[in-house]
């Protein structure tokens, strides 16, 4: 089949002069140096250690290319890399050299600074540690707290050795118990104050606080003082024949309780006639407690009738 050379003839003229336009806008363009600073990245840090102090997060560079290559850089085009494979505990040197930065096509990378980073490292640790949670406010008035439950109870925590062997606690988000007559539950995050260190997992911890009216103390005086488990054919008698008795708990429940309520003894079990100082026992009252008598003991005299 014949050619025809100038078949065409008008596309490829136009291509001819789309080309040579190219050609003269890339040879027409300056190549220039810049100054630049860049994002650092660490690579295959060993988990059995951790990075100490303030490690550098960014380096200068100086590159070279042409203007518009230069000009169509953009954020993470550039970066430093560097392995820290061979690391060790202690404070450590690595070099830094132009092939540790990755560039794109058309940039050469002329020198990095600095060129020698230290670096040092502690071997890492975990430790278990109980969960504090922080309580924000005062409850209504005439209450209070009166026990505050962390579930899970603990964390483990990872971080430097050193950094662990002085953390005592973990905390949380404040729960507030402001102007609250009633317990409170709720979920709220766990952390670490220590920057140094931080939780193997992150967790969420339910966190309830009991809130109570506030306890309040009132004598019972003369309270009967009853001999228990006596042998058989023994009578015994009382000196003094009645106490003193405080208790603790909530003012309208303590307003409730009269020395007929009140159940006081002293055990003779397996003792035989004769005379004593025996304890003042007290039977258990509900919400209310018996915090002492006066006085704690009595003289127990046991005789046959």
């Amino acid at each position: 089949m014949a050619a025809f050379p100038f078949r065409n003839v008008g596309l490829k003229f136009l291509s001819i002069c789309i080309a040579g336009l190219l050609w003269l806008g890339v040879a027409g363009e300056r190549v220039v140096e810049r100054a630049l600073r860049i994002p650092l990245e660490f690579q295959n840090v060993p988990a059995s250690l951790e990075l100490m102090g303030e490690t550098p997060d960014s380096v200068d560079v100086r590159i070279r290319g042409s203007s518009g290559a230069l000009a169509r850089l953009g954020p993470g085009d550039l970066a430093a890399l560097l392995d820290l494979g061979t690391a060790r505990p202690g404070r450590r040197l690595f070099h830094l050299t132009v092939a540790n930065v990755s560039a794109p096509y058309g940039v050469e990378v002329l020198q990095v600074a600095p060129s020698t980073l230290p670096i040092e490292f502690e071997t890492s640790g975990v430790r278990v540690v109980p969960v504090r949670p922080a309580i924000e406010g005062e409850p209504a008035p005439g209450y209070e707290v009166v026990g505050v439950v962390a579930e899970p109870a603990t964390v483990d925590v990872v971080g430097p050795e050193s950094a662990l062997a002085r953390l005592t606690d973990a905390i949380t988000e404040p729960v507030s118990v402001a102007g609250l007559a009633a317990p409170v539950r709720e979920v709220v995050t766990v952390g670490v104050s220590d920057p140094r260190v931080r939780l193997r997992v992150p967790r969420s911890a339910q966190v309830t606080v009991s809130i109570a009216p506030i306890a309040t103390a009132r004598d019972v005086e003369d309270v009967p003082v009853a001999v228990m488990n006596l042998a058989d054919g023994l009578r015994g008698r009382v000196e003094p024949a009645g106490v003193r008795v405080t208790l603790r708990g909530a003012e309208a429940r303590l307003d409730a309780v009269g020395a007929a309520d009140l159940e006081l003894f002293v055990d003779a079990a397996g003792l035989v006639a004769g005379t004593y100082t025996l304890p003042v026992q007290a039977a258990s009252l509900p919400l209310v407690g018996v915090v002492e008598t006066t006085p704690a003991t009595v003289r127990v005299r046991l005789a046959r009738p």
